[in-house]
């Protein structure tokens, strides 16, 4: 079995959404073959708990406005840490790095294919560890508070 005409519609627009929110590192299985629940699984990330509610919240408005799809439940808002809008045929999970990391979910599903996206979410690849070294590089270079 594989995913669906519709969900692979979903996962196309999620990621573009995500995308152009700056998310990091965007990739999507396949993951029909192995569960019943769903078809496809959407994994995003960023940097901080704001841009995590950000990408969300495009993703659920685009899917609503292109798609007419609204997310039969979403977790996590509190805490803006780790958020999964779930679309039954499709589900997103938005995480802070520090979350990705620790759970790291590709590994769960690396053995399931992994679903085409669009360039702009493929080129999203990589981009939490550009940012991880960019900051602590910024941290090295800051005065150690001595006047």
């Amino acid at each position: 079995m594989t995913a669906t005409d519709r969900s692979l519609e979903l996962i196309t627009t999620a990621a573009q959404a995500a995308a152009d929110k700056l998310a990091h590192d965007v990739i999507a299985y396949d993951v029909s073959d192995v569960l019943s629940i769903t078809d496809a699984f959407l994994l995003a990330s960023a940097p901080n708990d704001r841009q995590v509610k950000a990408i969300v919240d495009e993703i659920e408005e685009r899917l609503q406005k292109e798609l007419g799809a609204k997310p039969v439940r979403r977790e996590g808002d509190r805490e803006s840490r780790w958020i999964l809008l779930d679309y039954v045929d499709i589900v997103v999970h938005v995480q802070h790095s520090e979350e990705r990391v620790f759970y790291a979910l590709e590994r769960l599903w690396k053995d399931c294919p992994e679903l085409e996206l669009p360039a702009d979410a493929k080129a999203t690849r990589g981009k939490a560890e550009e940012h991880a070294k960019a900051q602590a590089a910024e941290a090295d270079q800051e005065p150690d508070g001595e006047w």
